[in-house]
């Protein structure tokens, strides 16, 4: 990957300290940038994995006017799809604590959707997994909503943090993209967006 470090000025656009402990696990150089005030609504049409698409295009659009010429920005948005619903981050503990409600005892959907952009280039890809829970009783769910306050995480969880090691049953697909970004497959995206000689 030392292609791209020597080509772009890799930025992951994202406020999330779960996405940049996974991006720096990449061992490939990179900065994080914000910009605050994006809109982030989409057209109620949109299901599934349109839904985190849209999301991380519309957010690589925003940065457009700050980027340069070696400039490679990654932008990611993850949702929860669930009984054809879309959960994604509480705005309350009363939200919270509903969307967990709804998903104990259940399968769901975890899509995040990634798209990287230069100012030539632009290409975006989604990742889905199937997340199990076991049936959580009303004290085990207070008890993480109030300790662990998940109001930055769709579905109103982390699978890293306690619910997930009581609550999480069975888990197909990629766990990294449950925390918010599918590095595996983020690898190979950047490995095909510059071709490499070496």
């Amino acid at each position: 990957m030392k292609h791209l470090a020597g080509k772009y000025q890799i930025i992951l656009a994202s406020n999330s300290p779960r996405r940049k402990e996974l991006m720096a696990g990449l061992d490939i150089p990179f900065e994080t940038k914000t910009l605050p005030g994006i809109e982030e609504s989409y057209p109620a049409a949109l299901q599934r994995e349109e839904i985190p698409l849209y999301l991380a295009q519309l957010k690589a659009n925003a940065y457009r006017a700050l980027m340069r010429d070696d400039t490679l920005l990654i932008t990611a948005d993850t949702i929860v799809w669930s009984a054809g619903k879309v959960f994604g981050k509480p705005a309350s503990e009363a939200e919270a604590k509903s969307m967990l409600h709804a998903l104990s005892g259940n399968t769901h959907e975890v899509f995040t959707g990634v798209c990287l952009t230069s100012l030539r280039k632009q290409t975006s890809f989604f990742a889905v997994s199937k997340v199990r829970f076991a049936a959580l009783s009303d004290d085990e769910i207070d008890y993480y909503v109030r300790k662990y306050k998940p109001f930055d995480k769709a579905g109103a969880y982390g699978a890293q943090e306690w619910i997930g090691y009581v609550g999480v049953e069975h888990l197909e697909g990629s766990f990294y993209n449950v925390m918010g970004l599918p590095v595996r497959m983020l690898y190979e995206a950047l490995k095909g967006f510059v071709p490499c000689s070496a």
